[in-house]
Protein backbone atom coordinates (compact mmCIF):
# COMPACT_ATOMS: atom_id res chain seq x y z
CA UNK A 1 0.00 0.00 0.00
CA UNK A 2 1.94 3.02 -1.13
CA UNK A 3 -0.55 6.11 0.12
CA UNK A 4 0.45 8.58 -2.16
CA UNK A 5 -2.22 9.73 -3.27
CA UNK A 6 -4.36 10.40 -0.76
CA UNK A 7 -7.60 12.74 -0.65
CA UNK A 8 -7.21 16.42 1.13
CA UNK A 9 -5.31 16.75 4.36
CA UNK A 10 -5.75 13.71 5.62
CA UNK A 11 -2.36 12.63 5.73
CA UNK A 12 -1.69 15.69 7.65
CA UNK A 13 -4.18 14.47 10.52
CA UNK A 14 -2.85 11.39 10.12
CA UNK A 15 0.17 12.16 10.86
CA UNK A 16 -0.69 15.03 13.69
CA UNK A 17 -2.72 12.69 15.86
CA UNK A 18 -0.38 9.68 15.52
CA UNK A 19 2.48 11.67 16.85
CA UNK A 20 0.46 13.40 19.73
CA UNK A 21 -0.09 9.93 20.78
CA UNK A 22 3.16 8.58 20.92
CA UNK A 23 5.10 12.07 21.84
CA UNK A 24 6.21 10.84 25.34
CA UNK A 25 7.57 7.33 24.58
CA UNK A 26 9.13 9.00 21.36
CA UNK A 27 10.89 11.57 23.46
CA UNK A 28 12.47 8.75 25.63
CA UNK A 29 13.18 6.17 23.06
CA UNK A 30 14.95 8.69 20.63
CA UNK A 31 16.58 10.95 23.42
CA UNK A 32 20.00 9.24 23.06
CA UNK A 33 19.75 8.52 19.46
CA UNK A 34 22.65 10.93 18.55
CA UNK A 35 24.81 9.93 21.23
CA UNK A 36 25.20 6.35 18.73
CA UNK A 37 25.37 7.74 15.46
CA UNK A 38 28.61 10.08 14.85
CA UNK A 39 28.11 10.50 11.08
CA UNK A 40 24.86 11.97 12.02
CA UNK A 41 26.67 14.25 14.19
CA UNK A 42 29.61 15.20 11.98
CA UNK A 43 27.25 16.15 9.15
CA UNK A 44 25.54 18.60 11.90
CA UNK A 45 28.62 20.11 12.88
CA UNK A 46 28.86 20.68 9.04
CA UNK A 47 26.05 22.32 8.63
CA UNK A 48 26.56 24.73 11.45
CA UNK A 49 29.65 25.69 10.42
CA UNK A 50 28.08 26.76 7.16
CA UNK A 51 25.97 28.88 8.66
CA UNK A 52 28.31 30.04 11.41
CA UNK A 53 31.26 30.79 8.29
CA UNK A 54 28.17 32.58 6.20
CA UNK A 55 27.74 34.75 9.40
CA UNK A 56 24.13 33.47 10.40
CA UNK A 57 22.61 32.16 13.40
CA UNK A 58 19.05 31.84 12.77
CA UNK A 59 18.26 28.04 11.86
CA UNK A 60 14.55 25.99 11.57
CA UNK A 61 13.97 22.78 12.26
CA UNK A 62 11.24 21.73 10.75
CA UNK A 63 9.19 18.63 12.07
CA UNK A 64 11.29 19.01 15.26
CA UNK A 65 9.77 16.08 17.27
CA UNK A 66 11.00 16.78 20.90
CA UNK A 67 14.02 18.89 20.01
CA UNK A 68 16.45 17.15 20.36
CA UNK A 69 18.19 17.57 17.29
CA UNK A 70 17.01 21.39 17.88
CA UNK A 71 18.99 21.49 20.99
CA UNK A 72 22.01 19.59 19.48
CA UNK A 73 22.62 21.97 16.91
CA UNK A 74 21.85 25.18 19.26
CA UNK A 75 24.89 23.68 21.32
CA UNK A 76 26.18 24.16 18.01
CA UNK A 77 26.35 27.97 18.64
CA UNK A 78 23.62 28.48 16.55
CA UNK A 79 19.86 30.25 17.33
CA UNK A 80 17.21 27.45 16.96
CA UNK A 81 13.87 26.94 17.23
CA UNK A 82 11.90 23.83 16.03
CA UNK A 83 8.46 23.80 14.41
CA UNK A 84 6.16 20.86 14.70
CA UNK A 85 2.69 19.68 13.75
CA UNK A 86 2.25 17.99 16.53
CA UNK A 87 1.18 19.98 19.63
CA UNK A 88 2.22 16.69 21.90
CA UNK A 89 5.70 16.94 20.73
CA UNK A 90 6.16 20.61 20.86
CA UNK A 91 4.85 20.25 24.40
CA UNK A 92 7.19 17.82 24.88
CA UNK A 93 10.15 19.58 23.27
CA UNK A 94 9.41 22.59 25.67
CA UNK A 95 9.20 20.32 28.81
CA UNK A 96 12.71 19.01 27.85
CA UNK A 97 14.41 22.28 26.12
CA UNK A 98 12.51 25.41 28.32
CA UNK A 99 15.63 27.29 26.98
CA UNK A 100 14.86 27.05 23.13
CA UNK A 101 11.66 27.95 21.59
CA UNK A 102 9.27 25.63 19.62
CA UNK A 103 5.81 26.25 18.37
CA UNK A 104 3.12 24.39 16.34
CA UNK A 105 3.24 24.62 12.41
CA UNK A 106 2.46 22.96 9.06
CA UNK A 107 5.62 22.18 6.54
CA UNK A 108 3.40 23.56 3.92
CA UNK A 109 2.20 26.74 4.95
CA UNK A 110 5.16 27.26 7.63
CA UNK A 111 4.17 30.81 10.45
CA UNK A 112 7.65 32.15 9.26
CA UNK A 113 8.28 35.49 7.04
CA UNK A 114 9.88 35.12 4.16
CA UNK A 115 13.71 34.94 3.79
CA UNK A 116 14.08 35.12 7.30
CA UNK A 117 16.09 32.27 8.17
CA UNK A 118 19.73 31.17 7.70
CA UNK A 119 19.16 27.87 7.80
CA UNK A 120 16.54 24.71 7.56
CA UNK A 121 16.87 21.20 8.87
CA UNK A 122 14.29 18.70 7.68
CA UNK A 123 15.52 15.22 10.14
CA UNK A 124 13.65 12.38 9.02
CA UNK A 125 10.84 14.72 9.11
CA UNK A 126 9.62 14.49 4.97
CA UNK A 127 9.00 10.54 5.80
CA UNK A 128 5.19 11.66 5.83
CA UNK A 129 4.41 13.87 3.09
CA UNK A 130 3.13 12.52 0.03
CA UNK A 131 5.14 12.85 -3.05
CA UNK A 132 2.68 15.10 -4.73
CA UNK A 133 2.46 17.29 -1.55
CA UNK A 134 6.64 17.89 -1.48
CA UNK A 135 7.17 20.82 -4.26
CA UNK A 136 4.70 22.86 -1.96
CA UNK A 137 6.83 21.63 1.38
CA UNK A 138 9.96 22.41 -0.93
CA UNK A 139 8.25 25.64 -2.03
CA UNK A 140 7.80 26.88 1.73
CA UNK A 141 11.27 25.78 2.35
CA UNK A 142 12.25 27.89 -0.28
CA UNK A 143 10.06 30.90 0.78
CA UNK A 144 11.78 31.11 4.67
CA UNK A 145 15.47 30.91 3.79
CA UNK A 146 17.64 33.68 2.46
CA UNK A 147 19.78 33.33 -0.47
CA UNK A 148 22.08 30.88 -0.26
CA UNK A 149 20.92 29.67 3.00
CA UNK A 150 21.36 25.65 3.52
CA UNK A 151 19.24 23.09 3.44
CA UNK A 152 19.60 19.75 5.62
CA UNK A 153 17.46 16.96 4.99
CA UNK A 154 17.62 13.07 6.17
CA UNK A 155 15.10 10.32 4.99
CA UNK A 156 14.90 6.99 4.35
CA UNK A 157 16.13 5.08 1.02
CA UNK A 158 14.40 3.11 -1.06
CA UNK A 159 11.24 2.73 -3.37
CA UNK A 160 8.03 2.39 -2.36
CA UNK A 161 5.73 2.91 1.06
CA UNK A 162 4.43 1.03 3.78
CA UNK A 163 1.39 1.98 6.05
CA UNK A 164 2.83 2.16 9.42
CA UNK A 165 0.39 0.97 12.83
CA UNK A 166 2.04 0.97 15.38
CA UNK A 167 5.48 1.97 17.15
CA UNK A 168 6.95 3.89 19.84
CA UNK A 169 5.87 2.16 23.11
CA UNK A 170 3.18 0.16 20.89
CA UNK A 171 0.65 2.73 20.37
CA UNK A 172 -1.36 2.96 17.37
CA UNK A 173 -0.03 5.33 14.52
CA UNK A 174 -1.45 5.75 11.20
CA UNK A 175 1.30 7.62 8.85
CA UNK A 176 2.83 6.23 5.21
CA UNK A 177 6.51 5.99 5.69
CA UNK A 178 8.28 7.04 2.36
CA UNK A 179 11.06 6.04 1.31
CA UNK A 180 12.97 7.69 -1.52
CA UNK A 181 16.35 7.50 -3.80
CA UNK A 182 18.35 11.07 -3.47
CA UNK A 183 18.81 11.37 -6.98
CA UNK A 184 14.65 11.76 -6.49
CA UNK A 185 14.76 13.88 -3.85
CA UNK A 186 17.67 15.96 -5.48
CA UNK A 187 15.64 16.27 -8.57
CA UNK A 188 12.62 17.46 -6.46
CA UNK A 189 15.07 20.20 -5.25
CA UNK A 190 15.87 21.74 -8.38
CA UNK A 191 12.96 22.33 -9.55
CA UNK A 192 11.96 24.24 -6.32
CA UNK A 193 15.11 26.44 -6.84
CA UNK A 194 17.23 24.74 -4.99
CA UNK A 195 20.91 23.56 -5.86
CA UNK A 196 22.07 20.07 -4.42
CA UNK A 197 25.51 20.27 -3.05
CA UNK A 198 26.48 17.00 -1.77
CA UNK A 199 24.07 13.36 -0.53
CA UNK A 200 25.69 10.42 1.44
CA UNK A 201 23.76 7.15 2.47
CA UNK A 202 24.37 5.14 5.52
CA UNK A 203 23.23 2.85 7.83
CA UNK A 204 23.19 3.99 11.62
CA UNK A 205 20.59 3.93 14.68
CA UNK A 206 19.21 6.96 12.89
CA UNK A 207 17.88 4.55 9.75
CA UNK A 208 18.84 1.60 7.99
CA UNK A 209 19.99 2.99 5.00
CA UNK A 210 19.17 6.22 5.18
CA UNK A 211 19.78 9.85 2.73
CA UNK A 212 21.31 13.01 4.11
CA UNK A 213 21.25 15.59 1.33
CA UNK A 214 22.64 19.14 1.86
CA UNK A 215 21.85 21.85 -0.71
CA UNK A 216 21.28 25.46 -0.89
CA UNK A 217 18.99 28.23 -1.72
CA UNK A 218 19.56 29.56 -5.18
CA UNK A 219 18.56 33.50 -5.63
CA UNK A 220 16.79 32.53 -8.39
CA UNK A 221 14.40 30.24 -9.16
CA UNK A 222 15.53 29.37 -12.52
CA UNK A 223 16.73 25.23 -13.28
CA UNK A 224 19.98 24.65 -12.81
CA UNK A 225 22.67 21.24 -12.64
CA UNK A 226 23.08 18.75 -9.37
CA UNK A 227 25.54 18.92 -7.93
CA UNK A 228 27.10 15.79 -6.23
CA UNK A 229 24.24 13.53 -7.10
CA UNK A 230 24.22 10.87 -8.97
Amino acid sequence: MTGRTRGGDDWLADTRASYDTVAADYAELTRHLLDETPEERAVLAHFAHLIRTAGGSSVADVGCGPGRVTAHLGGLGLDTFGIDLSPGMVEVARRDHPGLRFETGSMTDLPLPDASVDGLIAWYSLIHVPDEEIGTVLAQFRRVLRPGAPLLLGFHVGDGSRLKTEGYGGHPMKVHVHRRRPGQVADWLNAAGFTADSHRTLSSAESTLGGILLAHRRADPGTGPRAGVS
